[in-house]
């Protein structure tokens, strides 16, 4: 047989449709699967996986990995948690369509919505382009993982309106131009449209996105479904639940009128709504009227890291911190020892509202100086309490004192009612993935989710089995997303495959480290007992090390 063949024999099959495992082999030429059962073919490339589970590659269908995907095909560390696909360009976010100095709104909208920040982009992301299409020519040749990538709602704006995009409703000839943009994308390969109800850019003003009509929404949503597939993203209004719920609403009404797939991020347990039980009501009304609007939830708590020394979302919401964050490094330092501004910042943290409310739960994690060694896995509210200090005075001395870098720790509050949550992840009405994997790399890692999952809700607790685990991840989201040609070992499609071990697959703790261009850091989760990753019918992860084969592609 050709060197492009390969045979994966007596491995425990779980095919991602939802049925028991069962044995037997897997024979797959020129990166598609040709046979599922007792192969008697003989190739030169054999796999013995005798005791492994053989699944199909996952599929993470909320990630920003747009940025990261320039100068790291493989989006790690997603391949080795057994994810063969990534969706980018969600929450009304892409890196393209995008006009000659268009990319410093871009970068500054990235910086503040998904924590990557500017001298990342300027060091590793070219901007060589114009149209979606162009980006997903410069990607695909460094592609070890495989792409469905969304047209961001408010990156089309942008190219079309420039700054009214932020001011006005658009005018008829403006969304006719906006079509033509989505029309194409899809055509050269785009996944569908994000758009956001709540997103804002540097300046605290809306993104984009949130500008746009009903009229507007609706035609993009149309323009999507061109090719035959097409889906519809958006980040609701989560601050408050009334407009939330209005927003899904709205799904139901564009997926009627479309028959566009709609869904959105996050659906999460928390302690007032442990079951998130009026937006799960608000999408059964949407499905019974015959929409198909799915929200997105994930199965690990929903912990924040938050250091003075990056970015982080709980501060977002104090005018005075945010103002401070937006600093370089050097001067945040200065900014923050300041007896004046303290006197501001320490007032703002008395009165916080929505994330913000949350800093006294926060414990310290990593310290740096010796001073500090003595507040490690202490919570704010226990030190404040102790010192007679308010959160913020805490907050700033300890920060100031290990040149910013604490690490401050939101942890076991959001989605950690593991009851709750498997009902969330069982739930037909939600997708399994949403992960933000590629976003926020400064306050969690958003990977790491499809092993989560198998470790703790399939092996460890048996609250999930492990083939609707696998299905969750694989056949599910790849029909209901339009990635018809996968999800699934088929005859016929695509060999995106994962060889496991369920005894032995398991999730690190997060780790700090630095290894992002522009001298930027990150938060990574590894893994073990994965075997072997196969995306298009190439080996590109065994041994716990990638093997420099690029066999992704755009999906």
């Amino acid at each position: 047989m050709s060197d492009n063949s390969m045979v994966i024999r007596n491995a425990t099959i779980v095919d991602g449709t939802g049925g028991d495992p069962f044995e037997g082999d897997v024979f797959i030429k020129d990166g598609i699967i040709q046979e599922v059962g007792n192969i008697s073919n003989d190739c030169d490339k054999q796999i013995d996986a005798k005791g492994l589970i053989l699944s199909p590659g996952f599929i993470d269908i909320h990630t920003h990995f747009d940025p990261q995907l320039c100068w790291d095909g493989y989006a790690t560390p997603s391949i080795e948690h057994g994810v063969t696909t990534v969706v980018t360009g969600n929450c009304s976010l892409s890196l393209a369509p995008i006009r000659n100095g268009g990319e410093n709104k871009i970068i500054s909208m990235f910086q503040v919505i998904e924590d990557i920040k500017k001298p990342t982009f300027e060091e590793a992301v070219p901007f060589s382009w114009e149209s979606f299409g162009e980006y997903l020519d410069h990607i695909k040749p460094g592609l070890g993982i495989n792409v469905g990538a969304l047209i961001g709602h408010s990156a089309v704006r942008l190219y079309v309106m420039g700054e009214d995009s932020q001011k006005r409703e658009a005018t008829d000839d403006e969304i006719k131009q906006m079509v033509e943009i989505v029309e194409m994308a899809m055509k050269h390969g785009a996944l569908g449209v994000s758009s956001s109800y709540v997103d804002v850019d540097e300046n605290f003003d809306p993104v984009p996105s949130r500008f746009s009509c009903i009229k507007e929404k609706m035609a993009l949503a149309k323009a999507a479904t061109i090719t035959g597939r097409g889906v519809w993203q958006v980040v609701p209004y989560f601050i408050d639940m009334e407009t939330q719920l209005k927003n899904i609403q709205e799904l139901g009404d564009i997926s009627i009128e479309t028959g566009i797939m709609c869904t959105f991020q996050p659906v999460l347990s928390t302690p007032d709504a442990p079951k998130a039980e009026r937006i799960m009501e608000a999408l059964q009304k949407e499905r019974d009227r015959g929409a198909k609007v799915f929200g997105q939830t994930m199965p690990r708590c929903f912990d924040l890291n938050m250091r003075l020394s990056e970015t982080s979302m709980l501060l977002f919401g104090m005018p005075t911190w945010k103002s401070i964050m937006d600093l370089s490094v050097k001067d945040r330092k200065e900014a923050f020892s300041n007896i004046d501004n303290q006197k501001i910042l320490i007032e703002e943290a008395k009165n916080a509202q929505g994330m913000s409310a949350a800093l006294p739960m926060l414990k310290v994690g990593q310290v740096y100086s010796d001073d500090n060694k003595k507040y490690t896995g202490k919570y704010l509210a226990e030190i404040a309490q102790t010192e007679e200090k308010e959160i913020g005075q805490v907050i700033l001395d300890i920060a100031n004192a290990d040149d910013l870098k604490t690490e401050f720790q939101l942890m076991d509050v959001i989605n950690s009612d593991k009851e709750s949550v498997s009902y969330l992840i069982m739930n037909e009405l939600c997708h399994f993935g949403a992960s933000d994997a590629g976003a926020h790399i400064t306050q969690f890692c958003g990977t790491g989710d499809t092993t989560h999952l198998l470790e703790h809700y399939v092996r460890d607790t048996n609250k999930i089995s492990l083939s609707t685990a696998v299905h969750r991840m694989t056949k599910e989201v790849a029909d209901d997303w339009g990635l018809f040609d996968r999800g699934e070992i088929k005859e016929g499609k695509a060999a995106d495959l994962v060889l496991f071990d369920i005894n032995e697959v398991g999730i690190s703790d997060e780790a700090f480290v630095n290894d992002f261009p522009g001298e930027a850091s990150r938060y990574m989760r590894y893994s073990k007992g994965y075997e072997k990753v196969i995306v298009n019918g190439s080996v590109v992860y065994e041994n716990n090390e990638y093997t420099d084969i690029k066999s992704g592609t755009i999906v």
